[in-house]
């Protein structure tokens, strides 16, 4: 059965130990987050650091954004020759380079080649982060290369995205998001005392019926 967490427990805890206030849409962009690493079956490592690279690469936002700049000085930031779009970053997690919106736009089945702002859509830019981080696609490196049943690694983690850069920052973050993480609890059943005293009188009952 898929984990699921504790919204209250979450928003409650990040609220005060990580954003000190929440808008509606940092809201929106966790529980998004949050409901596609339920649907994936994630459990509270990966969906910690998820939240985590997501924080940082947004600056706190939790929604697509562009990147600040849009790519000035840098190659990727110059007009491409054949579509005249600029591939620079866009997205939960900075999606830059042409082959990177090639690759993405067939796995989200969306041409961000010849519409890169389509990066910025929220289903389009979840579909990125999951598959980039999960399954790989970012630098060939997997969240479950680095958070398995064997150990926690969350420095090292920083290489399914992005090589080593700020490792440590988004570590201590990813550290925040854990603790906020509890697993959502089962509806607990009724008190063994209570079960016993219901089986008594029934079976009182059914002596005095004569059964």
């Amino acid at each position: 059965m898929p984990q699921l967490f504790d919204r209250e427990n979450f928003f409650n805890a990040v609220r005060t130990r990580i954003y000190h206030g929440l808008s509606q849409s940092q809201v929106a962009g966790c529980e998004a987050i949050l409901t596609e690493a339920e649907r994936r079956g994630l459990g509270t490592p990966e969906t910690a650091y998820i939240l985590a690279t997501v924080f940082w690469e947004t600056a706190r936002a939790m929604q697509p954004v562009k990147e600040i700049g849009e790519g000035r000085g840098r190659a990727y930031g110059t007009p491409d020759p054949a579509t005249r779009k600029r591939y620079y970053g866009r997205g939960l997690v900075q999606l830059t380079w042409k082959e990177n919106y090639v690759k993405f736009g067939k796995v989200c089945g969306a041409d961000l080649v010849n519409d890169p702002d389509l990066a910025l859509e929220l289903p389009i830019a979840l579909k990125v982060v999951f598959e980039g981080m999960v399954g790989g696609l970012f630098t060939g490196k997997k969240l479950g290369d680095y958070l398995s049943g064997s150990g926690t690694d969350y420095v090292g983690a920083r290489r399914v995205v992005n090589g080593t850069d700020q490792a440590n920052i988004i570590a201590s973050f990813a550290r925040k998001f854990e603790a906020a993480l509890a697993p959502l609890s089962a509806p607990a059943g009724p008190p063994a005392s209570a079960t016993a005293t219901r089986s008594g009188i029934l079976c009182r009952l059914k002596s005095y019926l004569g059964y």
